[in-house]
């Protein structure tokens, strides 16, 4: 069955040429052409993607963002923006994107991330003990996507599972920013490692009894990051 992806942008020209690329490399396409469309179609229909500009007539992509993730909708999100800014880019992963594209950019660039995000979705074969991996408090089950902390369910974006699930794969291992974005996001974001911070930060707000002394992942300072079993 073909993979579905929302396209979501106020411009009739950028719509028509993302609409006739990716539907070239064999996905399934719909389009919204404002955020409150978009909001509605992506909670009431099993989307596998979400191209999302930023730049929205009424509610901005990233409102919409934000409501999606409130709402429990996992989808993953690649925002397109105009802007060539640090701080929009931060705060639409902090919101819960999982990539983003400034503008300009080429169909096949799109094309590129939307296969490089869909990539990282595809289940592989369980290799731990039992089907899931125990770190103190902590369960993760692989194949269901999904993770426990005292046996309290957490919730994630698939760009969040796949680095908590790389990280505990790696226990005790030091990852350095650019391994975590070659292995989690699967291509070069040209040293863009904020986008590890941001996630990282994340999964500590989830994970952590205290995100100012986290005991899961360590910070290893100019190095990256440490899974490890609490002491």
């Amino acid at each position: 069955m073909e993979q579905k992806i929302l396209i979501v942008d106020d411009e009739e020209s950028i719509v028509t040429l993302l609409k006739y690329n990716i539907d070239q490399a064999g996905f399934e396409t719909e389009v919204a052409y404002n955020g409150t469309d978009a909001l509605e179609k992506a909670s009431n229909t099993n989307f596998d993607l979400i191209v999302l500009d930023v730049m929205l007539p009424g509610m901005d992509g990233m409102e919409v963002c934000k409501q999606l993730r409130q709402k429990q909708v996992n989808t993953p999100i690649l925002m397109l923006t105009a802007k060539d800014d640090e701080f929009d880019k931060v705060l639409g992963l902090e919101l819960g994107a999982d990539d983003y594209l400034t503008k300009p950019f080429s169909p096949r660039e799109v094309v590129a991330r939307i296969k490089a995000i869909l990539r990282r979705m595809v289940r592989e074969p369980i290799e731990e003990d039992g089907g899931f991996i125990k770190i103190a408090d902590l369960s993760i089950y692989p194949e269901q996507y999904e993770a426990t902390i005292k046996e309290e369910p957490l919730t994630f974006t698939p760009k969040e599972f796949e680095l908590l699930l790389y990280l505990a794969q790696n226990l005790g291992r030091v990852l350095s920013r650019d391994q975590l974005l070659s292995a989690v996001w699967n291509y070069d974001f040209a040293g863009d490692t904020r986008i590890v911070d941001v996630h990282v930060s994340h999964l500590r707000e989830k994970i952590e009894p205290d995100t100012k002394k986290p005991v899961y992942i360590k910070t290893i300072r100019g190095l990256g990051y440490k899974m490890e079993e609490p002491k």
